[in-house]
């Protein structure tokens, strides 16, 4: 006969095989009604498109318009041919939108809307590219400028980042300035000249522009992620993200003096090694941010079972997401503000000093003042001195996913591409919409072409290009855009 102890034994293990399978059901039941956030809309007909418009953007990319990591190799050139090609080709658009140039470079285009009650968006895009490294200069297949077509595919420097944004967004005013369209909203136009190096003189200066006339816009969609094919875990369709955030940047200097290099009998390159290694050891805490948490609110339901059974969970597992991001490798970077030494060495040969220069990608609500000050309390030793570059930039504002802007691009895009699920995301790279924040609340970030693993790396690289079926199909999302912006 089992003793008082085996009886107590045995009540603790029902208890705890209770409770399992109470937690389980749980689990399975919020798995179960883990509802799609996604809403259906149904395909719009495929609009026929001028058969030349490819060869439009195959001439803009082949107009070098680059721009240089030092202002002094500045080449205007480019930047000329560029003014006059928009201004040969896209003549029904000069005529019918009100111009203003922006530092030379930059073009501000207004399209008069008939109803000046209703808020205008505005379309950013930006017309520069990076330079090519002289590494890929001669690479035989990357073709940076040819512009050339072949095989259904368009070659060149700007196919992805951005000038398929800049031509397709012309390429629509004009196709609806052909068929007599006249928006009920105002439209803006705005191509900015040098992403590329910051958009001060570009995107920074339409936005101040757009302020200083009190134009407060109903939304901003500039470049941003893409439809992507196979790159989202745990989600086997297509998956058009949405930027609703960006992440700030910020550059450093630390640098030891010679004289300083000397102190207790330590190398400056001693000290800066030791300051550079106790930074990692204190990285910036891990957090879900509302773009992340959007992202798997709306993400979560399109998943495998076993990927949404955490996600439907998300109160009871959330501690479980952020490690789940930490050991993807890149994921790190969405739920952590992230430091990347870039250069490190001495000032000058034959003198005892160093620096470092560790750039900072911080997550919304982390500001540059944030950064400087970890850094400072990490590392505690006045012998380094802290420099913070001019080009730097706060992450800025989340944008609503319930707004009028959310709703009319989530909408063009299951209109334009019907087989793709939306999800908000935040963006790890800086865009020119940084730079709007202060004009406008809701700053959308999307590139309406598809991203997979065998293209991704294509962007600001060897090989860029684009299908001419896709390029066609962005015209067809900005068509329908300022459509539905009416």
């Amino acid at each position: 006969m089992p003793d008082g102890n085996t009886k107590m034994l045995k009540k603790i293990l029902s208890f705890i095989i209770f409770i399992l399978v109470v937690f389980t059901v749980y689990l399975i039941f919020n798995t179960l009604t883990f509802k799609s956030k996604q809403i259906n809309y149904k395909a719009v007909k495929k609009i026929a498109l001028n058969d030349s418009s490819i060869y439009r953007l195959a001439q803009a990319v082949g107009i070098k318009t680059i721009s240089p990591e030092h202002p002094a190799e500045f080449d205007s050139a480019g930047f000329e041919a560029f003014k006059t090609f928009l201004e040969e080709t896209y003549a029904g658009v000069e005529r019918h939108l009100e111009k203003t140039v922006v530092n030379s470079y930059s073009f501000l285009y207004k399209w008069q809307g008939k109803d000046s009650r209703l808020k205008p968006v505005v379309l950013v895009a930006h017309l520069d590219v990076p330079p090519v490294p002289p590494e890929d200069a001669d690479a035989r297949s990357s073709r940076p400028f040819s512009g050339e077509i072949k095989d259904g595919l368009l070659w060149g420097r700007g196919t992805l980042n951005n000038k398929t944004s800049v031509i397709g967004i012309l390429e629509a005013a004009n196709h609806l300035i052909q068929r007599g369209f006249e928006p009920s909203r105002s439209v803006f136009l705005a191509f900015g000249h040098d992403k590329e190096v910051g958009g001060d003189n570009g995107a920074k200066s339409i936005a101040k522009l757009l302020k200083a006339n009190g134009i407060r816009p109903e939304f901003v969609l500039g470049e941003g992620p893409a439809i992507t094919q196979g790159l989202v875990p745990g989600v086997l369709t297509d998956v058009a993200l949405i930027g609703i955030a960006e992440k700030g940047s910020a550059t450093l200097t630390l640098s030891v003096d010679p004289d300083e290099g000397h102190s207790n009998n330590e190398r400056a390159a001693d000290v800066l090694t030791r300051a550079i290694t106790l930074l990692e050891d204190h990285p910036f805490p891990v957090k879900i941010t509302e773009p992340v948490r959007q992202f798997l609110e709306h993400a979560g339901p399109e998943m495998r079972f076993q990927d949404k059974l955490l996600f439907a969970n998300n109160r009871l597992l959330r501690l479980l997401a952020p490690g789940i991001y930490l050991q993807a490798g890149p994921g790190k970077a969405f739920v952590q503000t992230t430091m990347d030494p870039t250069v490190c060495g001495g000032i000058r040969e034959n003198t005892p000093s160093a620096s470092a220069t560790i750039n900072f990608r911080m997550l919304p609500g982390v500001r540059v003042e944030t950064v400087v000050e970890q850094v400072k309390k990490a590392i505690d030793d006045d012998r380094i001195n802290i420099d913070v570059h001019k080009l730097r930039s706060d992450p800025g504002n989340v944008s609503s996913t319930n707004s009028t802007g959310y709703a009319i691009i989530d909408k063009t895009i299951r209109e334009i591409f019907p087989e793709t699920i939306t999800v908000p995301n935040l963006v790890l790279a800086a865009t020119d919409g940084r730079h709007y924040g202060e004009t406008c609340e809701d700053v959308y970030r999307f590139l309406p072409v598809r991203l997979n693993p065998d293209n991704i790396d294509a962007i600001r690289g060897v090989d860029e290009r684009i299908p001419v079926n896709e390029f066609e199909d962005a015209v067809r999302f900005y068509v329908r855009l300022i459509e539905n912006c009416q």
